[in-house]
């Protein structure tokens, strides 16, 4: 079993990954708990291991679970789970148990965020995106029409348990999401993670997540380049209606990204062909953008993305290394832009 810290001084808290780490679930529980609430989706692994572990700890237990993809992460379904915690009883010294991949580690996090403006919460990631991604460093958000994730704060897990097991049934697309997110890593470190066994790539990109946000917790300066590919990834999403999940639009925001960082003349057209070589070669990701997207539309969402405060904004690569971009001219995004839907 392999264990990394996120180290926040008092709010520091541990990952554990591994086969079988869901036994280590009673000991990231927070000692003064007597309920647990579940939030969880249908069909999801592990949901009985869950409880019987919680239950053995002493918790009663409750299941709630929330709807399917990206439409479900939203307000309605904060309020609803706001309104079943009223109803079990949920107190500020109990616990909100997440169990499921990103989505569900958002929702459950701001849930529990909320809820009597703050109750602990720990995330039993059962993806590669949550493990790798999603359930460590505390951005919990939902959707809104005009964008993702306009919606939410910062709320660290007691723990995040990473089961391996849960891994055995995950869906070719899922696997896509998950190394979507861990090419991001690459061009943030150079490491090669497909050098590495499962649970040891996991762990190292968990390690360098937690590096980062243990330096930039609230996400002011080095925390935003973990958006790497995140910007154009996301208008993709809301544009396609959620048909290309998170995962996938990263690794295709990566390599716009990258040809918007040579187009300011930034990098070479080697290091372009770097990107590509990493996230379809070596990650095997699509990099073919659908048909019948807008360029107005997508530029439009770009241009409401979080890190765009006063202009359009991006994480872009540089003879430094990556660094978050402000005031990019908006003739080079649409020079990039429409040079990928003329593909």
């Amino acid at each position: 079993m392999l264990r990394v810290a996120v180290p926040l001084d008092d709010r520091s808290y541990p990952v554990v990954i591994g086969r079988g780490a869901v036994g280590e679930l009673g000991d990231v529980l927070p000692s003064t708990a007597r309920r647990a609430v579940i939030v969880t989706q249908d069909r999801v692994p592990l949901a009985s291991e869950v409880t019987d572990v919680l239950g053995a700890a002493g918790l009663d237990v409750v299941v709630r679970t929330i709807g399917q993809g990206e439409p479900a992460k939203s307000l309605a379904t904060i309020g609803d789970l706001s309104s079943a915690f009223a109803e079990v009883g949920l107190t500020r010294n109990d616990v909100v148990v997440s169990l499921g991949g990103g989505m569900v580690t958002d929702v459950a996090g701001f849930a529990a965020a909320c809820w009597h403006r703050g109750t602990a919460v720990v995330h039993v990631a059962t993806t590669v995106l949550a493990m790798v991604d999603a359930a460590i460093g505390g951005k919990t958000g939902v959707n809104l029409p005009q964008g993702k994730n306009l919606v939410g704060t910062f709320w660290q897990p007691s723990g995040v348990i990473c089961d391996l097991d849960a891994l055995d049934t995950l869906p070719d697309r899922e696997w896509r999401c998950g190394l979507g997110e861990m090419a991001k890593y690459h061009f943030l470190t150079g490491d090669d993670l497909l050098a590495l066994d499962l649970d040891e790539r996991i762990a190292r990109c968990v390690e360098i997540k937690a590096e980062v946000v243990a330096s930039d917790e609230r996400e002011s300066g080095r925390r935003a380049l973990l958006n790497y590919g995140h910007t154009f990834a996301h208008a993709l999403e809301i544009a396609t209606e959620h048909r290309i999940a998170h995962g996938e639009a990263v690794a295709i925001g990566l390599l716009f990204e990258a040809e918007l960082a040579a187009e300011l003349g930034r990098i070479d057209q080697a290091r372009v062909d770097d990107h590509h070589r990493v996230v379809v070669e070596a990650y095997g990701l699509d990099h073919v953008l659908p048909a019948g997207l807008r360029a107005d539309q997508l530029f439009d969402v770009m241009g409401r993305d979080k890190k765009a405060l006063t202009s359009m904004t991006f994480v872009l690569d540089g003879d430094d290394g990556l660094e978050v971009v402000g005031d990019v001219p908006e003739a080079a995004v649409r020079t990039v832009l429409d040079r990928a839907l003329a593909r």
